[in-house]
């Protein structure tokens, strides 16, 4: 059955993209733990992560660094929190969020309704970062 990320990556779903290349996708959760929290996902479904080839889990990787990078710069970030999960969509996906303290990595703390003007304003800033951090070739919009 295909999953939610790929019905995302099909334009089935709407998905505020931030990153787009042949193997790889990132849009901002719809449930961030901070604003620019953002999900890596490779366009071939994968259930778990371990079921990778060592070539796509790399890009995924390198794709979430990138990502992380720009979040540094774009809020202000001390530090970047990853998280590899997969319980709520069975789809290989990383998260990838801004942090400012220990608190910012409390899962318990996602925002279930997040107000749509600031997830458009979040996307916009990250996305201005990667494209100021030569990466606009991957960057939609």
């Amino acid at each position: 059955m295909t999953t939610l990320f790929t019905r995302i990556i099909n334009g089935e779903v709407p998905g505020r993209f931030v990153w787009q290349d042949e193997d790889v996708v990132a849009f901002l959760t719809i449930a961030p733990i901070t604003p620019g929290h953002t999900l890596v996902v490779p366009r071939r479904e994968i259930e778990h992560w371990l079921e990778a080839d060592p070539e796509t889990l790399s890009k995924v990787m390198a794709v979430a660094q990138t990502i992380g990078r720009a979040q540094e710069k774009a809020f202000g970030a001390r530090r970047v929190g990853v998280l590899v999960e997969g319980y709520e969509v069975p789809h290989l996906h990383v998260h990838v969020w801004p942090t400012q303290s220990p608190q910012d990595f409390d899962v318990k703390r996602v925002d279930i309704a997040p107000d749509p003007t600031v997830m458009d304003s979040a996307a916009e800033t990250l996305r201005g970062a990667l494209r100021d951090a030569g990466h606009g070739v991957h960057v939609p919009g």
